[in-house]
């Protein structure tokens, strides 16, 4: 496969990580400040019967992290290989920097006034719509139907221009949600972002090489290379125990980095690719992808909202049975519980994009199988110990 693009510069790795970690360092900087504007101006989480942090804590540290975003944009700007790429042609960049600063300004105003459920969907749905208007939807998805085939096959759905709008705007309300909804131990929202966008940044990579380099295709890995940075700098002071956290004005950017990240990848896989019905991983892939990088959140976001929907209560008021809850009450620490999440959201995420991206499916099903079999047994340890201590019984709930 070609690895030189028609303008003479290799892969963009390099670049791609230089502006990653310009992200980090800005956002590692800036979290200091922001946690003192934070607390100058009331925008502080107090401790309520369903958290677990117990002293009031600063949010808006979603503010550092856009920072950290602007400025690796910024910084690609001015290194040409990227600058020709997102600067002279494409529209998905500035759709995604609209999209995300309309949520970022939304969450900054909940983290301090707790804006209600209804105002915050309604932003959630114009930054969807904002991704739409600048070129990033869903256009086409392989069906296993009608293919003509012999074995495994399947044919090209044609998305209309109303499904294709329908499609990405419920993808990016339904991510911008996963990640609030998961955010709810200390460093967990920052850390599933930071692996769930280092792993699009791979699949994203992986299609720049298939799509011999063309700069069109460099627009997603950017997205996610920066966002890959800004939760990589805000970590440190968000980890357990934090200092800081990021609020629905974090939790909302990564989910609408998120969205326009695999959004925009869908529509960059080789015609040739595209044309073959046999093909199904690849013909899947963006997908696949999506799937993995965010399904403990996604999992998360729909049992909460089946169990509201029993308990007939709102479907956005905030309970304590997240699956973090849940890992803390079977005896895991705050700690263990976020290391434990990490592990499972790497595991299938990582898996996902190999299946894209590696020629044999049945070793990295082999290796995933294996991953998924280790967190198991992890996840359990706590579990196993305390119905032995009470002679069979799972402990007492908290």
């Amino acid at each position: 496969m070609p690895t030189q693009s028609s303008f003479g510069y290799g892969l963009p790795i390099r670049e791609l990580l230089l502006v990653a970690l310009a992200s980090a360092v800005v956002t590692l900087l800036l979290t200091g400040p922001v946690r003192m504007l934070a607390l100058k101006v009331g925008a502080v989480a107090w401790p309520r019967g369903r958290d677990v942090h117990v002293t009031p804590t600063a949010r808006w540290g979603g503010l550092a992290m856009f920072g950290g975003v602007l400025t690796g944009i910024g910084l690609a700007a001015q290194l040409p290989a990227l600058r020709l790429a997102f600067f002279e042609g494409s529209t998905d960049m500035l759709g995604v920097l609209l999209a995300t600063g309309l949520l970022v300004g939304v969450g900054m105003l909940d983290d301090r006034y707790d804006l209600d459920a209804i105002t915050k969907l309604a932003a959630q749905v114009t930054a969807g719509g904002l991704l739409v208007l600048y070129g990033i939807q869903w256009a086409v998805i392989w069906i296993p139907l009608g293919g003509g085939g012999t074995g495994i096959s399947g044919s090209l759905l044609i998305l209309g221009q109303g499904q294709g709008v329908l499609l990405t705007v419920l993808m990016t309300v339904a991510l911008v949600n996963a990640l609030n909804f998961v955010d709810g131990l200390d460093g967990l929202a920052a850390g599933i972002g930071m692996i769930a966008a280092l792993a699009t940044a791979v699949f994203c990579i992986g299609l720049i090489r298939e799509n011999g380099n063309d700069p069109g295709t460099y627009s997603p890995a950017l997205m996610a290379m920066v966002l890959f940075g800004a939760c990589l700098g805000f970590l440190p002071h968000n980890f357990n125990p934090a200092r800081i956290f990021m609020g629905d004005t974090g939790s909302m950017m990564i989910g609408v980095m998120l969205a326009g990240a695999t959004t925009s990848a869908s529509g960059r896989l080789p015609i040739s690719v595209a044309s073959n019905g046999t093909d199904v991983l690849a013909l899947l892939a963006p997908l696949i992808v999506v799937a993995g990088v965010l399904l403990i959140p996604l999992l998360d976001l729909l049992l909460a909202v089946v169990r509201r929907t029993r308990a007939r209560s709102g479907w956005m008021v905030a309970d304590k049975m997240h699956l973090h809850h849940r890992l803390l009450e079977i005896g895991h620490s705050q700690r263990r519980a976020v290391l434990l999440i990490y592990l499972w959201v790497g595991v299938l995420s990582f898996g996902a994009v190999a299946l894209a991206l590696v020629d044999d499916p049945a070793v990295v099903l082999g290796v995933v199988a294996v991953g998924v079999v280790v967190a198991v047994i992890a996840s359990a340890v706590p579990y196993r110990a305390r119905k032995r201590a009470t002679g069979g019984g799972a402990g007492p709930r908290r």
